[in-house]
């Protein structure tokens, strides 16, 4: 049910945009996340978007280089991103709090999730 999209190889300081697609339910109310998993470290959290409350979270690794967004009209939530770094390379993958009942505290942790997609992998390169 959740579809995403857009990872690739980028050079470090570049930017790509990841989408993800829900499909089967009301998309306005749903809590949206991203969380990326590198290889041989834990899935962590990245950012997430409530969509009752127009809130949006973020890792402190990626405020101020990362930013997400949705379209409610295409049930379709976005990760850009800006300035990329070597580090930032990973898995990325979205997930879904449906209905939400995350409180705000908890919204870092991949447990309060309960849909994901297959994850799109992001190779930043020096």
């Amino acid at each position: 049910q959740l579809q995403a999209s857009g990872g690739g190889l980028v050079q470090a300081g570049g930017s790509m945009r990841l989408s993800c697609a829900s499909s089967g339910r009301d998309f306005r109310s749903d809590t949206m996340g991203w969380f990326r998993q590198a290889p041989g470290k834990e899935r962590e959290f990245v950012a997430a978007s409530r969509g009752s409350l127009f809130t949006t979270y973020y890792a402190d690794s990626v405020k101020g280089r990362f930013s997400i967004s949705r379209d409610n009209a295409k049930s379709t939530v976005y990760l850009q991103m800006n300035s990329l770094k070597p580090e930032d390379t990973a898995v990325y993958y979205c997930a879904a709090d449906r209905p939400p009942t995350a409180i705000a505290g908890r919204l870092r942790e991949a447990v309060s999730y309960d849909t994901w997609g297959q994850g799109t992998l992001v190779t930043v390169s020096n």
